[in-house]
């Protein structure tokens, strides 16, 4: 079962590909996902260049319905981070799905 990336791979790769310690790696990993948590709880925003940007949203509070029962409820005001793809980004993931129906 592919897990798909994960910090240790991401790790295990800054540490093949810089040549620096495997704890210098892993900090190093730690570390990026470190400053673009502490930005979002700020509520900046977080731009990466030809990948996307991370942003915080609002969402109001509003009534809900159980699609079982029906029953209405109310769901509390909230944040969730959204995220929004780069143009760059999008056409490499477009290219390689097209690709592949082509195959």
């Amino acid at each position: 079962m592919n897990t798909g990336v994960t910090r240790q791979y991401l790790s295990d790769l800054v540490y093949k590909e810089l040549g620096i310690s495997k704890a210098q790696a892993s900090n190093f990993i730690d570390d990026i996902f470190e400053f673009i948590s502490l930005q979002l709880e700020k509520k900046s925003k977080v731009k990466i260049a030809n990948f996307g940007s991370f942003n915080i949203r609002e969402k109001k509070e509003r009534v809900g319905r159980n699609p079982k029962t029906k029953e209405e409820k109310i769901i509390s005001s909230r944040v969730v981070v959204t995220f929004k793809p780069s143009k760059i980004l999008k056409n490499k993931i477009n290219k390689n799905i097209n690709a592949n129906e082509v195959a």
